[in-house]
């Protein structure tokens, strides 16, 4: 009898049609996701709800308007759902409802601050991929921050993570600032 023996590697592997598939392991996730889910359902419902009774008293709700109300509170809906994110060992990945971006985090070039209204750190690796995440999934989910944090001081230690460390950083100073709140806060030394 021959003895088989496999061996992975860390971050996603292809399946038959290309697509990622998560390695077998240590999987952090968005612990937060399902109640922002449930905020941006309670929103579009409370939304569709004014709608309708605002239609209604006023007497002008008819079969052609309820549709186009429901219309807009699922419009709403779609544009407060966030992005699940999840990380393993060597990837960070950002499912949204249209589309899912993966990235190495084994494999960083780059991490840096996107520039507009809502603050998103941007990831991109070697292969060229990219992820924008909200920072504050990292503050909210320390097990995430984990991940990337391992892989990104492995990039920096190889040297391939050419710019980034300060946006990293000052991200760790952010959690770092949030936990020691929470630790006074939990032992009343506030």
């Amino acid at each position: 009898m021959q003895r088989r023996i496999a061996r992975t590697v860390p971050g996603p592997h292809p399946d038959r049609r290309g697509r990622a598939l998560r390695p077998a392991g240590m999987t952090a996730y968005d612990e937060t996701w399902a109640g922002k889910v449930r905020f941006a359902i309670g929103c579009a419902a409370a939304l569709l709800g004014l709608l309708l009774a605002v239609d209604a008293v006023a007497g002008r709700l008819t079969w052609l308007r309820a549709p186009l109300w429901t219309a807009i509170a699922l419009t709403l809906c779609l544009v407060l759902v966030e992005p699940r994110v999840c990380a393993g060992a060597g990837w960070l990945s950002s499912r949204g409802l249209l589309r899912a971006r993966a990235v190495r985090t084994d494999r960083l070039v780059t991490v840096r601050w996107s520039d507009g209204v809502a603050q998103r750190l941007v990831l991109r690796d070697t292969e060229g991929r990219r992820v924008e995440v909200d920072p504050q999934v990292f503050v909210d989910n320390p097990a995430l921050w984990h991940r990337l944090g391992e892989d990104a001081r492995a990039c920096v230690e190889r040297g391939t993570l050419l710019s980034g460390a300060t946006a990293l950083r000052q991200l760790g100073d952010r959690i770092d600032l949030r936990t020691a709140r929470t630790v006074f806060q939990v032992s009343g030394l506030e």
